[in-house]
């Protein structure tokens, strides 16, 4: 385990996503707020108050959080971009289906490149979206810098993880993602949230320190640490990523976007094994929570770093789950 703590990360500030935002999901048919499940269970074994789990596997009429995300970015940068033809990202999974489901939404063609690690369900999943579908015999870092090449003329690029020159789409991306924390309602003292390249994570101490209230605690797999590792170095690293049963966190590179906010405001990071995962998914459908590995590894996480919290008989916690299982 890798574990990281910023004492200093709640004095610093940020300014909230613009508010604009949440009308925009609010005036989709399928917009709904997805559900705050409490966990008795939970709190009892951690010894905290409450535990919450924010429950994103029915999101739009979708199994995971990215749309929220994905179709803000796109609604935008459509405006910039009117002769856009095609829809162009790289994912491991539920980024490229929401891409895909909004392409066709609109009467646009969609174009997907996929690691070849992602599993076989994902790839049909996005496939039965419309989009083309590229698998490539590499990692996630390389089919995102596959799509990008491919985004010229009418092929705009909708990725989610940002580079120098390319920031404007995936902070579009972590706007969107802002509605989510917005609907929680609650005011908790800490948040756990997963951590890819750092999108979500970003979006979550963003909201959290322009409100000046909630502890945020990101969690990754141990096989792919790009943002604990930062972290720890100082400086933003890429790291090499294998197969992770937390497929949708097998990020090597930080996004350039996320790593300053989360350098200053993420108050600590944790890394999980891929046992720890599998058994915090069996543990939240044991109460009937539907949540695959990345979104359960929040639980295994806050497990992993429970002694080096400051947590106790009163303290609320969410969970951010971010897909089902």
């Amino acid at each position: 385990m890798l574990w990281y703590g910023n004492p200093a990360a709640r004095s610093w500030r940020a300014t909230a996503a613009p508010a604009d935002v949440l009308a925009f999901h609010q005036g989709l048919a399928d917009y709904r707020p997805t559900p705050l499940h409490e966990v008795p269970a939970l709190a009892e074994e951690l010894g905290v108050g409450r535990v919450l789990v924010k429950d994103e596997s029915r999101r739009l009429g979708l199994p995971a959080f990215k749309a929220l995300g994905a179709w803000w970015a796109i609604h935008r940068a459509l405006q910039d971009h009117p002769d856009t033809q095609v829809l162009v990202t790289a994912t491991d999974g539920n980024h490229g289906r929401a891409v895909a489901r909004r392409a066709a939404m609109l009467g646009l063609r969609s174009h997907v490149f996929v690691p070849d690690v992602v599993s076989a369900a994902s790839i049909e999943a996005i496939r039965g979206e419309g989009a083309q579908l590229t698998v490539l015999s590499d990692s996630y870092d390389a089919a995102v810098v596959a799509a990008a090449t491919s985004a010229t003329g009418s092929r705009l690029l909708i990725q989610d993880s940002a580079w120098p020159g390319y920031e404007l789409i995936p902070r579009y991306i972590v706007d969107g993602y802002s509605t989510l924390f917005r609907e929680i309602g609650e005011e908790p003292d800490l948040v756990v949230v997963p951590m890819g390249v750092g999108s979500v994570a970003q979006a979550t101490v963003t909201h959290y320190r322009s409100t000046a209230s909630a502890s945020v605690l990101g969690v990754e797999p141990a096989r792919a640490a790009c943002i604990t590792t930062s972290l720890l170095a100082g400086e933003a690293v890429t790291v090499p990523t294998s197969t992770t049963v937390m497929a949708g966190l097998n990020c090597g590179t930080p996004s350039s976007l996320a790593w300053p906010v989360l350098r200053s405001g993420l108050d600590a990071a944790v890394t999980v094994e891929e046992a720890e995962a599998i058994q915090a998914v069996a543990d939240l459908a044991a109460v009937s929570i539907s949540s695959g590995p990345s979104g359960a590894a929040t639980l295994a996480g806050l497990r992993a770093a429970r002694t080096s919290l400051d947590l106790d008989r009163d303290s609320t916690v969410v969970l951010i789950s971010t897909e089902a299982n």
